[in-house]
């Protein structure tokens, strides 16, 4: 989610400061939330860190959170013939691999090679390593699966040089402690907002043969491209697409998913890119589409989108705004 910020401009110093009374103080518990947990669980055992967020997982899903609560109903796209209870016991097992991403996120900066080799299972490896051997770049694009930053310290600990893009969050800090602890794994972060292009960038590293990775199966603004999703309308970023397409750079759908102790990751065929350009992104971004659809349908468990998704789950609101017509330029 990018940052809002309030326009410039006005002498509205004590309505400003009546309003961000509270959103610094709710900013200032989410940045100390995540510290604290940061710390505890780089100190505890893994084990133990896994239960301890296993068991905050099962209370939210018992609560039936708004979070979970949207799960279930993304889960029902995937498996449309599953009862309720199935759809009870699929949230609890996404939730506890939601959690375990979240625990495993916070102890990778003090993962070794060795573990990462331990942790992590390849499948179709070379499919990627045949992409990026040819010196034109790879997209590597990814939904919302397993760990995809443990996907990239696997690609870093295997000499590959990674960059991605990361949206604004709120705090400041918080975003900005999450690039450390990303630049830390040898992941470039290019913040989506509030600098340089970072298309041109991207474009850049691709040129220059490297290796981007970007999480591509939501994007519910005018920018999205839709697609269908099994079975039904939604929208997703053009940017991963239009990259391919511009830099001639090898295009791979990657899935990714837990089994015990160890994380799966799939490398897909690369998709062919078709002539042309903005039929060309489109015709690109649904057949990335079917390649996730693949994928989430095998390990929806492991698919960790608690948002809305589908845009039939809009507000009336929100579904006009896609509906209109952009304006030229």
């Amino acid at each position: 989610m990018t940052a809002k910020r309030r326009p410039p401009g006005g002498d509205a110093r004590d309505d400003t400061d009546r309003e961000s009374l509270p959103i610094r103080l709710k900013d200032a518990g989410a940045d100390a939330a995540y510290s604290a947990g940061w710390a505890l669980l780089r100190r505890l055992p893994e084990r133990l860190a896994l239960d301890l967020l296993g068991r905050v997982a099962d209370v939210a899903w018992r609560r039936r959170t708004r979070g979970v609560r949207q799960l279930e109903r993304n889960y029902a796209r995937v498996r449309p013939d599953a009862s309720q209870d199935e759809l009870r016991a699929l949230s609890r097992a996404g939730m506890r691999s939601y959690f375990r991403y979240w625990c495993e996120a916070f102890r990778l900066p003090d993962m070794r090679p060795e573990d990462v080799a331990e942790r992590v299972v390849i499948h179709d490896e070379q499919v990627l390593w045949k992409a990026y051997n040819q010196g034109c770049g790879v997209v590597a694009a990814l939904p919302h699966m397993g760990n995809w930053d443990l996907a990239g310290l696997w690609a870093t600990t295997h000499g590959v040089p990674v960059t991605t893009v990361a949206e604004r969050v709120r705090p400041e800090r918080l975003f900005d402690r999450f690039v450390a602890y990303r630049t830390a794994l040898g992941i470039e972060v290019l913040p989506a907002s509030g600098g340089p292009d970072p298309m041109s960038i991207l474009a850049e590293r691709l040129r220059a043969g490297r290796l981007v990775c970007l999480v591509a199966d939501r994007d519910l603004s005018a920018r999205g491209v839709e697609v269908s999703f099994f079975g039904e309308p939604t929208r997703m970023p053009a940017g991963a697409a239009a990259l391919a397409l511009r830099t001639g750079a090898a295009f791979l759908p990657v899935t990714l998913w837990y089994d015990g102790p160890q994380m799966h990751l799939r490398f897909h065929d690369p998709l062919e890119k078709p002539p042309g350009s903005r039929q060309a992104i489109r015709d690109l971004t649904q057949r990335l589409a079917d390649a996730f659809a693949t994928g989430i349908a095998r390990h929806p468990e492991d698919w960790h989108m608690l948002q809305r998704l589908w845009i039939a789950d809009l507000t009336p609101a929100h579904q006009a705004a896609l509906a209109r017509p952009r304006a030229a330029g």
